[in-house]
């Protein structure tokens, strides 16, 4: 079920309106309602690595509780001390409602408590990856589900654009002539998305990398054979596809975060694994070179390298602006932010007057996040994705097994990729995206602990493998 959900998430509109994310927020809560029922019958149980996750999961839980208290009613007195901003804002709807009630740290409570349930449906996704992939196997089949996804979009997405076919969903017009956009609105969040799935494709492909030395021309001939009938062919035609429908979304920073992270994880995994093999660089080389060089080039990359090399300064002040502007909420909200989910309310007062569009998003995640939940809120968040990022890491320099090690080499990836991405963009914003993320933080908490006793203890199971114990989540 996590799976399917994996896949679906991104078709309608990227799960970006009420309606979608409902289904969404339904799916993944109905998900976690079949986990407990085994639990109940005792057919399912957390395994090790939920018990090595526990910083991970003490932060969540503390996110959760933090958004809580911003949509909670509270003493006005408590709310002044708290953040005084908000308290007089309230005082002044107040006076016209008539006063005499509690009041809140979010200037809009309705659009926290909304912002609460996305994330706590997120949450619960962090925690089914790690409840219910209790095996190698499991892990191979999500990261799968992760790369299906992305070629679904990428499939859909570039036959739309060469077909030259705008629609119009549910009245949101989609412009699939001028770019590959998928089932979103904007190209920006399926470049996003691509650069996450390309990432976790990329890792699999790493973790079937053999660093054989070939004897002789029938030992290479040989291996090629069992290349092109194995999965890793398919595999690799999977990520090419992918590549063209990221060159096709036209998205300058999408383009630019993807290939950075690429030779940035590639070098730091030369670094940091003294068992990476020789074919991570012929890999990552052949990324870079085949896939831009030759099939980028038939199908326009030279029109987005055209977009990034004719950006103007006032195409970065378009993007910078808003954020520039937004940080001066922090100087009346500092601690606990204006509420989840309450920028487009929050901005209107300090946007300049050079702005006259409206503004929904901040197109910078970090400026977002900080200013919708304050220093408190983006540094629990900010410890959420370091630490699994730092897991990852970890993964790559301690692990023996090839598996964890590329799986941790596709969430170091797109982490970075993201992190790039998000200081110009809002794809943490656009549900889809933000659930696959925080599945793509469980699996970086995967790697580095999945099998890991069994590694250590060098017994005859395959290193990094742990039993199914749950043949019904199979």
């Amino acid at each position: 079920m996590l799976a399917a959900l994996i896949v679906w998430a991104p078709f309608p509109l990227g799960s970006n309106r009420p309606w979608a994310w409902s289904i969404l927020e339904l799916g993944i809560f109905g998900a976690g309602l079949l986990w407990l029922a085994g639990w109940a019958r005792r057919e399912s149980f957390p395994g090790s690595v939920v018990r090595a996750a526990r910083p991970a999961f003490v932060l969540l839980a503390l996110w959760l509780l933090f958004l809580m208290l911003q949509w909670i009613p509270l003493p006005p007195a408590l709310v002044r001390t708290l953040s005084p901003r908000a308290a007089e804002l309230h005082a002044a709807a107040d006076y016209l409602l008539g006063g005499g009630r509690y009041i809140t740290l979010s200037i809009d409570p309705h659009a926290s408590f909304v912002f609460w349930l996305k994330h706590c449906a997120y949450a619960l996704g962090f925690a089914l990856t790690l409840l219910l992939v209790r095996g190698r196997t499991r892990l191979a089949w999500l990261c799968g589900a992760i790369v299906a996804s992305g070629l679904l979009q990428a499939f859909y997405g570039s036959f739309m654009h060469l077909a030259r076919i705008d629609v119009e969903v549910l009245g949101m017009p989609i412009h699939h002539t001028a770019q590959a956009s998928g089932g979103y609105v904007n190209r920006n969040h399926l470049a996003g998305l691509l650069e996450m799935c390309l990432a976790v494709g990329i890792g699999l492909m790493v973790a079937q990398l053999e660093d054989r030395p070939r004897r002789s021309w029938h030992d290479f001939l040989q291996d090629t054979a069992r290349l092109l009938l194995s999965g890793r062919a398919m595999l690799r035609l999977v990520l090419v596809i992918m590549v063209v429908a990221l060159v096709m979304t036209r998205s300058r920073m999408g383009n630019t975060a993807f290939f950075a992270s690429l030779l940035v994880t590639g070098a730091s995994a030369l670094v940091l694994s003294r068992h990476a093999p020789r074919g991570t660089v012929i890999l990552i080389a052949s990324l870079i070179v085949v896939d831009l060089a030759l099939i980028g080039t038939w199908f326009g990359v030279e029109r987005t390298v055209q977009r990034i090399t004719e950006t103007t300064v006032q195409n970065v002040e378009d993007r910078v602006d808003p954020s520039v502007y937004a940080i001066k909420i922090l100087d009346e909200y500092p601690l606990f932010g204006t509420g989840g989910g309450t920028f487009y309310t929050a901005f209107a007062p300090y946007r300049g007057q050079d702005i006259p569009d409206y503004y929904d998003h901040a197109h910078n995640d970090y400026v977002q996040f900080l200013t919708d939940t304050g220093i408190i809120g983006g540094t629990l968040l900010g410890l959420l994705v370091l630490s699994s990022f730092i897991a990852a890491v970890l993964a790559q320099a301690r692990r023996r097994d090839p598996f964890t090690r590329g799986i941790a080499f596709g969430v170091v990836m797109g982490i970075l990729a993201i992190g790039i991405h998000s200081a110009v963009d809002f794809n943490l914003q656009i549900p889809a995206n933000a659930f696959i993320f925080m599945i793509l933080l469980a699996i970086g908490w995967q790697s580095l602990y999945l099998g890991r006793k069994s590694e250590k203890s060098g017994s005859g199971r395959k290193s990094g493998s742990e039993p199914d114990l749950n043949p019904a989540a199979k």
